[in-house]
């Protein structure tokens, strides 16, 4: 595999007579990428030729963007772990994290993260790239993650996160009875004054809204499916809070633990459109066996 990642167009006939400036722009290529090809060991080529960025297209010119080689950070050390992969192309990968596993490294766990994961597997298999993770879950939340396996694949998927375009639907397993089918939760979230990790519904904070749907209902507890129109740290799991149900596990929220140790919750299906065929894709990762095997006793 080629050690530096690249793109390539085959120009056609409504993009003759534009400067190579102007076509990248189109193609979302922004003034920093453009920057770092110039300076840090990136080209731009036309017909296997290297050109500037004032070359003016022709039709079945062959533009090639090679970008700079990637370094992974000093402080993110590969591992072996194993990684439950939904789908991978030259451009992505989805994986279905575990519950107990960072997706980015902490204090409190610098190693055994899904980054770390991320570097070793790129590592063993030669692959040119660093841990950019797109759609980040919490610790102890299960489910899809998506990753772009190069900057500028991150900053497409970035934008499409930012235009609603990334959706993601999670099921959980929430504290009593709901008496509606569905609903909406439309409340603003914020950091609490007095902690570093805890959010809560406050009137100045960050927009947030949560709509949710009943599955099945069961004693003392309800099984759930939530969309998602903003992503707000702990989002879900405050809104459940916030409306006297609080997620089975969640301890800082309010959950019960006696049940199952982490939160239960699960991001369980994944759609968005691929940056370069333009496609939608949908994935879903099953609900894993903590949840399931307490559906399955409970009454």
């Amino acid at each position: 595999m080629s050690s530096q990642f690249s793109l390539d167009w085959e120009i056609n006939s409504s993009s003759e007579g534009k400067l190579i400036r102007h076509f990248l722009k189109e193609h979302e290529i922004s003034k920093t990428a453009l920057t770092d090809i110039k300076f840090k060991g990136g080209k731009i080529l036309v017909n296997a030729q290297e050109e500037n960025v004032r070359y003016i297209l022709k039709a079945n010119d062959l533009l090639t963007v090679i970008f700079p080689p990637e370094e992974t950070s000093d402080g993110l050390k590969g591992e072996k772990i194993p990684l439950d992969i939904l789908y991978e192309d030259e451009y992505l990968l989805v994986v279905n994290k575990p519950a107990n596993m960072n997706t980015i490294p902490s204090r409190e766990h610098p190693t055994g993260s899904l980054a770390n994961a991320l570097v070793g597997y790129y590592q063993i298999r030669g692959i040119p790239a660093t841990a950019h993770i797109v759609t980040r879950l919490d610790r102890d939340t299960s489910g899809i993650v998506l990753i772009a396996k190069h900057r500028h694949v991150h900053h497409l998927m970035s934008k499409q996160q930012k235009a609603g375009q990334v959706k993601r639907m999670y099921e959980a397993l929430a504290s009593g009875g709901f008496p509606e089918d569905r609903g909406t939760v439309n409340q603003p979230i914020g950091r609490r004054s007095d902690s570093i990790i805890e959010r809560e519904v406050r009137e100045d904070g960050q927009y947030a809204c949560t709509h949710y749907r009943v599955i099945q209902r069961f004693k003392g507890c309800t099984h759930i499916v939530l969309r998602l129109e903003t992503g707000r740290t702990h989002q879900i799991r405050v809104h459940m809070a916030y409306l006297g149900h609080p997620l089975l596990g969640d301890d800082l929220y309010g959950g019960e633990r006696s049940i199952i140790q982490r939160q239960a919750l699960h991001c369980k299906k994944l759609t968005f459109i691929h940056p370069f065929t333009k496609f939608e894709m949908s994935l879903e990762a099953p609900m894993p066996d903590d949840m399931i095997s307490i559906l399955k006793r409970l009454p």
